[in-house]
């Protein structure tokens, strides 16, 4: 087994080797790209090429030849150099790194970032879904994924979820994390993160919300929630 171990990587070694003496340096020295692997590219140093690869769902931006980076494929022309090393896929990311849909398909606002294989779940701002064909958020009606018709949205244990629509705030302005009342409880309210993910908010003691102002303020400020903390035992919202 040991052999055939070391046959191996002996082997691979070898194929390596060969790739790179078969390239030819454009220049002495500096960063160029495999004429087929978009994510393969040579380190050449006095015209010795030295193969490089970038880590698994970045490809090589060949831009500028004295600086070797790798960027996301939605970033760099490729062009002909359609090839790209075999997939490196861990639990919620097809590749590790790279912008990739939500595992649910019918999650449509949020895309999953993957670092190194890590998935890092991230939203889209209110109103858009993410269109994997440009790897970014878009307006469905500009986008070319026509699977997202019934996006299902977050919900909180008690059944909240983000009303749709703008909210504008009393300047005018919409606001980017809205907040709603509580439909029982003076003290608390919602909170929409990015107008979509919802969350549960609390006033400080001695306060309440006041939908009018989007803030925490005085009972006597809040209609229906005047008498709020007059009686601990029977609170309800009037």
């Amino acid at each position: 087994m040991a052999n055939t171990a070391a046959l191996l990587l002996a082997t691979v070694a070898v194929l390596l080797g060969s790739a790179a003496a078969q390239f030819k340096c454009p220049e002495p020295s500096g960063y160029f790209p495999d004429p087929v692997q978009c994510d393969l590219y040579y380190k050449c140093v006095n015209n010795n090429p030295e193969e490089l690869l970038c880590p698994d769902g970045l490809v090589f931006d060949d831009s500028n030849p004295n600086q070797a980076r790798c960027d996301n494929p939605n970033n760099v022309d490729c062009g002909d150099r359609t090839e790209l090393q075999e997939p490196k896929p861990s639990e919620g990311c097809p590749r590790a790194n790279g912008y990739f849909r939500h595992p649910d398909a019918q999650v449509c606002d949020k895309f999953v970032n993957c670092v190194d294989g890590t998935p890092n779940e991230l939203p889209c701002p209110p109103g858009l879904i993410y269109d994997d064909s440009r790897n970014t958020c878009a307006w469905p009606a500009e986008s070319q994924r026509h699977d997202c018709t019934n996006s299902k949205k977050d919900k909180l244990d008690d059944g909240f979820s983000c009303p749709d629509g703008e909210v504008v705030g009393p300047n005018g302005r919409v606001l980017p994390h809205p907040t709603f009342p509580h439909p029982d409880d003076c003290q608390k309210f919602y909170i929409c993160r990015n107008g979509r993910m919802p969350q549960r908010g609390n006033c400080p003691t001695g306060t309440v919300y006041n939908e009018v102002t989007f803030k925490c303020d005085e009972p006597e400020n809040v209609p229906g929630c005047e008498k709020w903390y007059a009686d601990e035992g029977k609170r309800s919202r009037k």
